[in-house]
């Protein structure tokens, strides 16, 4: 019988109590922390908005997290030596550039440890090499430094091959679509970094930064729900949330007109529709958007729905703080909900002196 895998509170529930139900099928990756776990890992449990569940190492990996150290995750008994040798080697290592020629190099026969990888992880070792050198320079990214070093770092020498390579992370090529719209999504800067943006010709169904550690699991989760797939490309939602996203960063603009197409719950829904209710300038609690529902019980609840919005600065999740006025979990970067909130409160500033002039 193939494994069907448990709901994700089910698997967070077993990640509380520690449980080896789910050994080797079924991966926590913490947001905060960037890694990923076995559900038996003895560190100290992320809380819920902050867990995303995996069937496999490979889709912890293509999402941007890196093994936790404490369970070490990629051990596995009985596995192939040669990966275990490996996998040493990338730690001991990681300024070697592991092409084909370097692996002769060291005695290795390239189409034997691909296939080795496959077996252990389900993606091949230049793929496992891949994903590790884009993770890390996401997480350089979200931690403030510049584009070019974290380009650098990552093995690519010009930044159209540093997108090219987080494009392939973003989209594979168009499927057939049981005759559905095909969705778009193409990349424009921003102060903050590049941005992503996914839409059909009407709506627009995705924003996010580019460096956001979910994206490719969100891009996946999006397809599955339209029942469509993304190519690279542009609609002319796109050309219009580019203009509107310009001119909220230049100060211009707090309000945005472009078409959303909101794929959640109801209830997410609705703590989304809240959110845009807040004021440029202003924040909330989590516990204020729950009294607001007139659910104040339902104030984790919130905060998933919360994190699961995937339309960032339009929906407004940055504005949101803990209960104690700190800086909470943000998917793009605590370093980009600080200035985003600065921002704002400079666009609020002026706009009541202008009033007031």
């Amino acid at each position: 019988m193939l494994f069907e895998r448990p709901d994700d509170d089910t698997l967070y529930e077993a990640l509380v109590a520690r449980s080896a139900d789910y050994e080797g099928q079924a991966y926590v990756c913490v947001k905060t922390t960037g890694v990923f776990c076995r559900l038996t890992c003895p560190a100290r449990k992320p809380k819920r908005e902050n867990t995303l569940f995996f069937d496999t190492i490979a889709a912890c990996l293509h999402s941007g997290f890196r093994p936790c150290r404490r369970c070490r995750p990629l051990e596995q008994p009985g596995r192939e030596p040669i990966v275990d040798t490996l996998l040493a080697r990338l730690e001991d290592e990681p300024e070697v550039r592991w092409s084909e020629d370097e692996l002769v190099r060291r005695g290795h026969e390239p189409s034997t440890v691909r296939r080795a990888f496959k077996r252990a992880f389900g993606v091949t070792f230049h793929d496992f090499v891949r994903y590790r050198r884009l993770g890390e320079a996401a997480r350089q990214l979200a931690a403030g430094a510049r584009v070019i070093d974290a380009q650098i770092d990552a093995g690519y020498e010009s930044p159209s091959g540093f997108r090219a390579a987080f494009q392939r992370l973003v989209g594979k090529a168009p499927a057939l679509s049981q005759s559905r719209e095909l969705l778009f999504a193409d990349w424009f800067d921003t102060p903050l970094g590049p941005m992503i943006a996914v839409a059909h010709k009407t709506h627009l169904h995705l924003l996010e930064f580019h460096d956001r550690k979910a994206l490719s699991a969100e891009l996946e989760a999006l397809q599955r729900r339209v029942r469509s797939s993304v190519a690279i490309g542009r609609t002319p939602v796109i050309d219009q949330i580019e203009a509107e996203i310009r001119d909220y960063f230049e100060g211009r603009l707090g309000v945005f007109r472009t078409p959303l197409a909101l794929g959640g719950t109801p209830f997410e829904k609705h703590v989304w529709a809240k959110l845009m209710e807040i004021p440029v300038g202003e924040t909330r609690t989590y516990g204020d958007l729950a009294r607001e529902m007139e659910r104040p019980e339902g104030v984790r609840a919130v905060g998933r729905a919360n994190g699961a919005n995937q339309l960032a600065i339009i929906v407004p999740c940055h504005r949101v703080l803990g209960a104690d006025g700190s800086l909470t979990g943000y998917g793009g970067g605590l370093w980009r909900k600080q200035w985003l909130l600065r921002h704002e409160e400079k666009i609020s500033t002026e706009a009541k002196t202008e009033e007031t002039a």
